[in-house]
């Protein structure tokens, strides 16, 4: 019993042996809850830096500080700065006894740093406890951590909660191994191929700290060219950070790394490998027991001692953007880390995104390219099968293979198997007008229009019946799938190759390897096997709504989800050919023909520069219900130079479908205005829009706790 409660009496006093047995024995058995840390009421304060300073768990803006406790003796030793620990919060200020603030709930926190006096004048309530002497939180990831709150206009505890995971008690206590020293310098290998790839791994190895856009040659070799470039960075004495869209791209390259350097040099970060061997591959890290890392998008955050290198695979992707607040992209964060621990960088791909390009544009980077000739020994042929080929030929058209695509598909099966891609998934297709591909609208709410099972439509977004649609353009009552998914698709080609095994990889069921055996894979984005020996032939379906989008990356993603498909086809030389069912005069089309991601770029970054569209402005995306919106929006000290585009009625989210990232809750309506910088000035936004926040959130969130949702450079503006 603790002192502050006196001694107890009574009770048990004076009972025989056999009742204190019994109270003994039903006092075992009671749920009783556990007794919480103590307040250290009259307990001596530790001797030397008697304040610790602490960042709470409290991912609000307005709390986004820290605060100090006072360190008892007892608690002396074990709180070191990085410690995770347990304080009291949320204590009145008079609620004070000998001379210690009481009350509050427990809450998780981090010890950030040890001081002699603290500048807050009243007196501090006692660290709880320290949950563990690990110190998980150093400064250069405690330094990292405020960069990018700082960028995203989030709170540190929010950053914190994607950058440290969680605590698991048995990994703690298991010790790493030892280090392994360097390894030999690689020889350049597959890097020779790229005109700088070599000096890029010297350098590397030299200690030098380049930084690179790298466009890969299509083929597998993309995994063991970055487990060179982690070699070569190992060889140096330092660390290397590697982060890739998905757990498929982290088991490719931890099987190069493997390869090449052995086992125990390298750890791998995925959410899949669960929480305790996560904890102790990540604990690894810290203690500078192994130097690598290859993981998915919550390795970003990696501790990496003595970081040399910082590489990213396919940054177009949209796993590479965090869902959960502040929602920072992996891209960003490892431009931040270059910038903070001057290290290296590697952004490679087999396309290119728009940042990338002004990456290089900007000179911050040099690119890694192949000579032409280079590229079209690895690439394959790409044909193109035109919109109008497609509406000639009715019969084909009904199974959705113009006649040059048949025929690439049935070539390719006698040599290998064929890999077809379309758009979308399922059997629930948006609808368009089949003479002048207007999207069909649901008449009450405007909304897009579903194919069901049955014929029926329905409006995706009320849900009410359509059953005499007619098109307000052109008048045509005929209706066209604007998208049909990989279930469907894969069925149609069943039937027209009835003696071919067809095999589907989507969202319930990817595949990650098929066998180089003749055979139908019919896959959507991003879920692509890798093909034994290569695909004979690929089919790019369904190109021109991957093209429609109303998204200002439209363009961008279908050449980089097409490139993705094409770079696990065989080489021209070995016969491998491509067909890509889109209209051939468009510019992501001519820049797959061409192979040509870069140039691409390029040309999209100049009209961003034009239209003021990011990357080259800064943008913040601002949603809320629309009272709230435009509350907030007269509230906010926004720079001089920002400009307010919008706001406009956000797609209403049905109730039961799932719900993209930033989108309002189902069944309501918000909206969203889009906060315009110049170059230069995102730092200023992101601070004014936090601030607006903090102070809506300290008075109570303002018209009746409606929230209000920030997201800084947000993926997709419409």
């Amino acid at each position: 019993m603790s002192s502050e409660n006196g001694s107890g009496s009574g009770g048990g006093e004076g009972a025989p042996p056999e009742q204190l047995a019994l109270i003994r024995d039903s006092v075992r058995k009671a749920k009783v809850p556990r007794a919480k840390p103590r307040t250290w009421r009259g307990a001596a304060l530790a001797p030397h830096l008697p304040v610790a300073r602490v960042l709470v768990d409290k991912g609000v803006l307005h709390l986004d500080r820290y605060f100090d406790y006072a360190v008892p003796a007892e608690l002396d030793a074990d709180a070191q700065p990085g410690v995770r620990v347990r304080v009291r919060f949320g204590a009145g200020r008079h609620r004070v006894r000998d001379g210690r603030r009481e009350g509050g709930g427990l809450i998780d926190g981090f010890l950030v740093e040890r001081l002699a006096e603290s500048d807050y004048s009243g007196p501090l309530a006692a660290l709880a406890q320290v949950v563990s002497p690990e110190p998980v939180l150093g400064p250069e990831l405690l330094g990292l951590a405020r960069s990018v709150a700082d960028r995203y206009a989030g709170s540190l505890a929010d950053v914190l909660q994607l950058a440290v995971p969680p605590r698991n008690a048995r990994a703690e206590q298991q010790p790493s191994p030892a280090p392994l020293p360097p390894p030999q310098p690689p020889a350049p290998g597959s890097w020779a191929r790229y005109e700088r790839g070599a000096a890029f791994l010297e350098a590397l190895a030299s200690g030098a700290a380049p930084r690179a856009v790298w466009n890969a040659l299509p083929g597998p070799q993309w995994s063991e060219e970055i487990a060179r470039a982690v070699a070569a960075t190992l060889a140096s004495g330092r660390g290397a950070l590697v982060v890739v869209p998905d757990g498929r791209a982290v088991s490719r390259v931890d099987a190069a790394l493997t390869a090449l350097l052995g086992d125990g040099r390298h750890a791998v970060l995925t959410a899949d490998a669960g929480p305790e061997k996560r904890y102790r591959e990540w604990l690894a890290v810290l203690r500078g027991s192994v130097r690598a890392v290859v993981g998915t998008r919550a390795a970003m955050f990696a501790p990496v001692r003595d970081l040399g290198l910082v590489a990213l695979w396919d940054d177009g992707d949209d796993s590479h953007s965090e869902p959960h607040a502040p929602q920072p992209h992996a891209r960003e964060v490892l431009l931040l880390r270059a910038a903070q621990d001057r290290c290296g960088f590697l952004l490679g791909g087999w396309s290119c995104t728009v940042e990338a390009a002004q990456l290089v544009e900007s000179g911050w980077a040099r690119p890694i390219v192949a000579t032409r000739e280079e590229v079209r020994t690895a690439a394959p042929l790409v044909r193109t099968v035109g919109d109008g080929d497609l509406a000639r030929d009715e019969a084909a058209r009904a199974a959705r293979l113009p006649t040059l695509a048949w025929q690439v598909a049935r070539e390719g099966l006698r040599h290998g198997p064929v890999l077809v891609q379309v758009p979308r998934r399922g059997y629930v297709p948006r609808m368009a007008c089949a003479q002048c591909r207007e999207p069909a609208r649901c008449r009450h709410c405007s909304g897009p229009l579903e194919g069901r099972d049955g014929g029926a439509l329905r409006c995706g977004w009320c849900g009410r019946e359509e059953s005499a649609w007619h098109c307000p353009e052109c008048g045509s009552f005929r209706l066209r799938a604007q998208v049909v998914g990989a279930r469907r698709t894969a069925e149609e080609l069943g039937r027209a190759f009835p003696a071919v095994p067809v095999r589907t990889s989507g969202r319930e069921h990817v595949l990650d390897t098929v066998p180089g055996t003749p055979a139908l894979v019919v896959s959507t984005p991003g879920a692509e096997p890798v093909a034994e020996g290569g695909y004979a032939a690929a089919l790019l379906l369904d190109g021109w709504a991957m093209l429609g989008r109303p998204d200002l990356r439209a363009g961008e993603d279908a050449l980089r989800r097409w490139i993705a498909a094409a770079a696990l086809v065989r080489p021209q030389s070995a016969g491998g050919t491509v067909a890509v069912v889109a209209e051939a005069t468009a510019r992501p089309v001519q820049a797959l023909v061409r192979w040509d991601p870069v140039g691409h770029a390029v040309r999209e970054l100049g009209e961003r520069a034009e239209l003021g569209f990011p990357p080259v402005s800064r943008m913040a995306a601002v949603s809320a219900p629309p009272q709230a919106l435009a509350e907030f929006l007269r509230s906010v000290e926004l720079p001089p130079e920002a400009e307010v585009l919008g706001p406009v009625p956000l797609p209403v989210t049905a109730p039961g479908r799932p719900r993209r990232t930033g989108a309002p809750p189902p069944g309501e309506q918000w909206e969203r205005a889009l906060v315009r910088v110049p170059p230069g000035r995102g730092a200023a936004l992101a601070a004014a829009l936090k601030a607006a926040r903090a102070a809506r959130m300290a008075r109570g969130g303002g018209n009746g706790g409606e929230p209000v949702w920030v997201r800084i450079d947000p993926p997709d503006i419409g």
